[in-house]
């Protein structure tokens, strides 16, 4: 039986597991209002340990998918207070403190099953489904914490977040090959002559570097979609927002400097990307790269 903790308890643990851990999502940063921190330490640690189970390891994809079927039911015996562990404690909380739809996270925990069975994806359509599973998510559960959850946030924030995601997956080619998995769309690949077996051997070659570079393209206009959703934001949500839309973007001019060669090195933002990223945050109105 797993053991009852205290809300306060809960908080804390998910606040540490944050702050241990850097990803592209802004966890409980200074930019973000103090009294959201805890609750949003409490979202990605739910998704954190989600995304282990799918992801890391030696697991069989059996095991995987197990393991991902009790944190599902964990989730909804929280929904029904019923709840336990440091995790659901705190997750429940937050999900009622805010009324944030639970479908969100069964979203997450569908990307996360998503992760644990598939290797390649034959479409962009595909690719686009996962993303509305991954990224959007994420990107309307911090609208809902900010109180400012609507169709027309979301749909802002939905396509901020496919970009993202999308940068991602060109930025991290080299990384995920040895999952082994391959995000760039298989019919893509063959349009430009390139076969599954290259990028898994992370064979560079023209093809490939022009079938990244399209893909950069078209991920553009997920960001440029995306700027309306400035102007409707709070003031500090507005700058964590920028700052995030900054970063993501500078990844995909990156990308480019290298000459689409992601296969082989992946790129990374350094000091010089930060201070720019925060630069261009603060600008209210800046709508440029």
């Amino acid at each position: 039986m797993t053991e009852r903790v205290t809300l306060q308890e809960s908080y804390s643990y998910c606040l540490r597991l944050a702050r241990r851990h850097y990803e592209n999502f802004p966890v409980a940063s200074l930019a973000m209002p103090r009294r959201l921190r805890p609750h949003v330490a409490a979202v990605y640690a739910f998704a954190r340990h989600a995304d282990d189970l799918a992801d890391e390891g030696t697991a069989s994809p059996d095991q995987r998918l197990e393991d991902l079927a009790q944190w599902r039911m964990r989730l909804e015996q929280a929904c029904q207070g019923r709840g336990s562990g440091h995790v659901f404690t705190a997750l429940a909380d937050t999900i009622r403190s805010f009324d944030i739809p639970v479908q969100l996270f069964h979203d997450l925990l569908d990307a996360f099953t998503q992760d644990a069975v598939t290797e390649e994806y034959e479409t962009f359509g595909q690719v686009l489904e996962y993303c509305r599973r991954s990224a959007n998510p994420v990107g309307r559960i911090v609208l809902a914490l900010n109180g400012i959850l609507s169709e027309r946030t979301a749909h802002l924030s939905d396509s901020l977040c496919t970009g993202l995601q999308l940068a991602n997956f060109w930025q991290d080619v080299s990384v995920d090959r040895l999952k082994p998995r391959i995000y760039i769309p298989k019919d893509d690949l063959a349009r430009f002559g390139v076969a599954s077996a290259d990028v898994l051997a992370g064979r560079d070659s023209t093809g490939l570097r022009a079938c990244i570079a399209f893909q950069v393209d078209r991920t553009r206009r997920y960001f440029l979609d995306a700027q309306p959703l400035f102007r409707l934001l709070p003031w500090r949500l507005g700058v964590e927002i920028r700052a995030v839309w900054h970063g993501g973007y500078r990844i995909l001019e990156k990308i480019k400097k290298q000459e689409y060669t992601t296969v082989s090195h992946r790129p990374t933002l350094g000091y010089g990307d930060y201070t720019s990223m925060v630069y261009h945050a603060l600008l209210k109105d800046s709508h440029h790269a």
